[in-house]
């Protein structure tokens, strides 16, 4: 064991939507909350990988850009005084007599007699391609060589863009780019894609119009 845990009534381990508005919740009982997270920022993928995606799915917003959910979500956790350990990957989760204590990579320890976990798919970095030498590809400046996410869809205005993959994110950001980009391609190896099917149908609109 580390140092002297600080103690508080709830760890939320992830910052991201359902890790903020658990904060929210726990407030609303009297609750206070330490939020754990691995990435520097609150907001996890959203914040991270794709801050402009707009989002069509949040009761109550027939749409909303990812980073402004995130925001006004941080906004409404605000007055209940969360404390974030933002950078922080958790190393270790054990119990001592009802007391759950969580550890982190800078060697903060936090005790509490709840723990929730709000982390997704985890800690996540780039899912690169098993292509020999495609780093030196990588960071080329904006809107430039290989991305692994689009973090500002101006980065992207006049550029030709090749997007590889199928799913929702490949088929959302083709939407986003089509009106910025000088020209536009999507690559998938398989000959359906995996995305929502409006979307999917707006996509082949674009492509039927030449876009």
């Amino acid at each position: 064991m580390s140092q002297t845990p600080e103690r508080t009534d709830v760890v939320i381990i992830g910052a991201g939507p359902v890790g903020l508005f658990a904060v929210f919740e726990c407030g609303m009982l009297g609750l206070k909350c330490h939020v754990v997270d691995a990435l520097e920022m609150p907001g996890g993928q959203l914040s991270a990988l794709y801050p402009e995606k707009p989002i069509y799915d949040i009761p109550g917003y027939p749409r909303i850009g990812a980073q402004d959910l995130v925001d006004r979500l941080t906004e409404q956790a605000a007055p209940f005084d969360p404390v974030y350990h933002l950078g922080s990957p958790v190393t270790g989760l054990t119990q001592d007599g009802g007391i759950w204590r969580v550890e982190t990579a800078r060697g903060t320890a936090i005790a509490a007699p709840t723990v929730i976990v709000c982390a997704g798919v985890g800690a996540f970095g780039p899912n690169r391609p098993p292509l020999d030498g495609i780093e030196a590809y990588e960071d080329q400046g904006p809107g430039l060589g290989v991305k692994y996410m689009v973090g500002r869809i101006e980065d992207f205005r006049g550029r030709r863009v090749v997007i590889a993959g199928g799913g929702d994110s490949a088929v959302d950001w083709a939407l986003s780019l089509a009106d910025v980009a000088e020209s536009l391609a999507v690559v998938h190896r398989r000959a359906k894609f995996r995305a929502a099917p409006d979307n999917v149908r707006r996509l082949e609109d674009l492509a039927a119009a030449g876009k």
